[in-house]
């Protein structure tokens, strides 16, 4: 295979592994931004651990959308709010299976005693391999899986989503496509 072909594949191809690999490189990078922007706000700006972590984590996870919906998923046809909304929704389980799957797999791994007495693992490489092994399981089959078949496809929630959101205001701008469309069609209002 020539190497322009290997790159249009990558770059286009919306097969499993083209698109997994897509995922991956999107997940490194955003995933060294919202590290080195937590360290650079802790180290120089002098945030807290918590609020270095936290802004870090949500410029990471915006990037992360917004790459994801342009270069990964090419889910350009999908409305961006129900995109957004879903998004929310996946990293908020996300976090929630990397925080308490850490935790519960770290006391897992420590209950193991041949593994500190035979292999000499301490505590923070227990913790290491847990954290490790549990991002790998999460980003896989939770993030990747998700995104790709609900968060940037279009699914029948979209229209749920879009109704609670012009309901509390969070409405789409209307390009000039919309408008002229808008314009040519009675109004629903306007109609006896």
């Amino acid at each position: 295979m020539k190497l322009k072909t290997i790159k249009d594949q990558f770059l286009h191809n919306d097969g499993f592994i083209y698109t997994l690999l897509r995922s991956g490189a999107s997940a490194q990078l955003c995933g060294w931004i919202d590290t080195i922007l937590a360290f650079v706000l802790f180290a120089f700006c002098h945030l807290t651990p918590w609020l270095s972590t936290a802004i870090g984590a949500f410029v990471g996870g915006v990037l992360n959308c917004v790459i994801n919906y342009r270069f990964t998923f090419h889910a350009t046809g999908v409305e961006w709010r129900a995109v957004v909304t879903k998004f929310l929704f996946v990293w908020l389980g996300s976090f929630l299976l990397n925080s308490f799957g850490t935790q519960i797999t770290y006391y897992l791994i420590s209950d193991w005693s041949w593994i500190g007495d035979t292999i000499g693992l301490g505590k923070d490489a227990i913790f290491l391999s847990a954290r490790l092994l549990v991002a790998l399981a999460v980003s896989l089959g939770w993030n990747f899986l998700l995104q790709r078949s609900f968060v940037f496809k279009t699914t029948r929630l979209d229209k749920v989503i879009l109704k609670v959101l012009d309901r509390i205001g969070i409405k789409a701008r209307n390009t000039g496509k919309e408008l002229e469309q808008a314009s040519q069609s009675p109004n629903e209002d306007e109609t006896i």
